[in-house]
């Protein structure tokens, strides 16, 4: 049983930062991917980044690239998001989510589709 537990959330000024954190445990692969998705209020849930466990390969949708990293610590099964130049509209539900994904594979937006075990949510309020 895959289990993800997020953290990391809360209340942040615009232009400031936060580190998510998603800690996975019960895999029974090691090929897989772990993703972070958002959801705001009144907007369909968005894949925001996604990492590969086999190459370290990622993925950053255009709304937050060059401003969010995605990164992985192996031997401790937790993938973080660090959040830049937050805005306010970063304000949503984040969410984790892992799926087996192909060793070796480029993580691409599709790769999203894999994802289908996730965390609970954190929620990060951005102010202006």
């Amino acid at each position: 049983e895959v289990q993800l537990v997020e953290s990391g959330g809360g209340l942040v000024q615009a232009g400031g930062s936060l580190r998510l954190s998603c800690a996975a445990s019960g895999f029974t692969s090691d090929d897989y991917a772990i993703g972070w998705f958002r959801q705001a209020p009144g907007k369909e849930r968005e894949g925001i980044s996604c990492i590969s466990s086999s190459n370290n390969s990622t993925y950053y949708a255009d709304s937050v690239k060059g401003r969010f990293t995605i990164s992985s610590d192996n031997a401790k099964n937790t993938v973080y998001l660090q959040m830049n130049s937050l805005k306010p509209e970063d304000t949503a539900v984040y969410y984790c989510a892992a799926g087996w994904y192909p060793p070796g594979f480029v993580v691409v937006a599709t790769t999203f589709n894999n994802l289908n075990t996730w965390g609970q949510g954190t929620l990060v309020t951005v102010s202006s």
